[in-house]
């Protein structure tokens, strides 16, 4: 009977649960006997008919889940349950499953192709993230909205400017893990305690041919099993990304709020209930459920670090902490990008009320703009900016235009028109190289985008 979220099915697509459900497994663990046997074979270890049979029946076709739990039962050992359950349907060639293998050559060489697997749909899910937000940029570059600094009106900026921050942290993040990949997708064939000692004369050409059959690389050199620096780097890569993802939720649920209420999430306006008794609800629940699934993610990171450190060539206190991490972390962080991709494609963006909100504090957002003005007119940049500061407290506490205090004050009247303090005051006018940076930003990403073969 499923427990846990994962289980039910409410986190994670299908394609990844189904990575890491116990029949995938199961065929990756005989994939890795299949293919020592076959280089047993190569090299003249066993004969060639004993390992075309192995490799053959290496399949959850003939070896059953429920076979191998009920030997593992019995014996309570994991891989050789496998290695009993694959020799009961290869008949005299199972006498040469396993040979010269340890544990963890088949235990950390599958997980190895259970990741490639996983990172590679994680990979294509940052693809289409940078594109939604790419769409983003394009259709938002010059959508002027308020820039806030403290939770408090700054400058403006433009939404494309935003979305342009977001585009390139998630480009960081496909780099990474496109350099995380040649450290993380390694096996080995190095047998107890590492020395190969049991796979005889031909042991580094069986690691090289095995490896080769798998298409992952080999260790370069390991204790009894894969050193964890490699998984411990991938759950504090996919964490990061988790907590970029938490950045743009938290963004999107506090412009949703209704006092702001320049984006929002999409709601289906014919079924979709928000409260169980306040039906006039739109609650943002697709980013709480990314923010509230970012603390689970970054949860990971601590006993993925932990299980670095192992008594001598190896003990086991790795390998039940990874039955819940490795899982854990790829499904959730796919997730997580699979409701980001979803709530960013079809994000409502309100331009009306963010060029209303531009007016709340009645103009003393573009008090940077009017005292840099002033200085150009000659006033000390010191006595300027006290000089605004005054003017803008006033326009605050009596509810006043800035633009009112602004022409009211002989200092100013005396060095600015009325022309330029309407231009000083102009939001459109205040936006810096906002959109040259935004332009910068979409030609680096459609390089590299070219260059892993997509499409802008």
């Amino acid at each position: 009977m499923p427990v846990l979220p994962i289980d039910t099915g409410r986190y994670g697509t299908s394609e990844m649960r189904g990575i890491f459900d116990e029949e995938n497994r199961l065929q990756k663990l005989l994939d890795v006997e299949a293919a020592l046997a076959w280089a047993h074979g190569k090299t003249g270890n066993i004969p060639l008919k004993d390992a075309d049979k192995i490799v053959e029946k290496a399949s959850i076709k003939y070896v059953k889940l429920d076979r191998v739990n009920a030997i593992e039962s019995e014996i309570r050992h994991d891989i050789m349950s496998v290695v009993r359950a694959l020799s009961e349907v290869c008949g005299s060639s199972g006498a040469y499953i396993h040979l010269g293998a340890t544990s963890s050559d088949i235990l950390d060489t599958a997980t190895a192709l259970q990741l490639k697997e996983a990172v590679d749909l994680i990979g294509e899910k940052l693809d289409d993230l940078e594109q939604a937000l790419l769409k983003g940029v394009h259709a938002h570059k010059t959508t002027i909205m308020m820039g806030r600094t403290h939770g408090q009106h700054a400058l403006p900026i433009t939404f494309g400017l935003k979305l342009a921050v977001w585009m390139r942290e998630t480009s960081r993040h496909i780099q990474r893990l496109q350099d995380c990949r040649k450290r993380l997708l390694v096996g080995k064939m190095t047998g107890a305690v590492g020395t190969q000692a049991g796979l005889g004369p031909h042991a580094i050409k069986i690691q090289e041919l095995v490896m080769e059959r798998l298409q992952l690389k080999a260790v370069e050199v390991s204790t009894q099993i894969v050193q964890r620096d490699r998984f411990a780097e991938l759950i504090c890569l996919l964490s990061v990304i988790a907590s970029t993802l938490d950045k743009v939720a938290i963004e999107i649920r506090e412009l949703q709020r209704p006092e702001i209420r320049e984006v929002s999430e999409f709601f289906e306006r014919k079924k979709q209930v928000g409260s169980s008794t306040m039906p006039h609800k739109h609650d943002p629940q697709t980013c709480e459920t990314v923010c509230g699934l970012a603390k689970i993610m970054r949860s990971l990171v601590i006993p993925a670090l932990e299980n670095i450190p192992t008594w001598h060539e190896r003990d086991m206190t790795q390998s039940s902490a990874e039955r819940f991490l490795i899982p854990e972390a790829c499904i959730l962080i796919d997730h997580m990008l699979a409701s980001m991709i979803n709530v960013l494609e079809n994000l409502r963006v309100d331009r009306e009320r963010m060029r209303k909100n531009l007016d709340l504090t009645q103009g003393r957002m573009m008090s940077e703009a009017v005292m840099l003005a002033l200085t150009q007119k000659g006033v000390d940049r010191q006595q300027a900016h006290e000089l605004v500061r005054k003017l803008a407290m006033r326009s605050y506490f009596d509810k006043a235009p800035f633009r009112q205090a602004l022409l009211e004050d002989k200092v100013v009247s005396g060095r600015l028109s009325e022309a330029e303090i309407n231009e000083a005051l102009n939001p459109t006018n205040y936006l810096g190289t906002a959109l040259t940076q935004i332009d910068q930003a979409i030609i680096v990403t459609c390089q590299e985008r070219a260059a892993r073969g997509l499409s802008d």
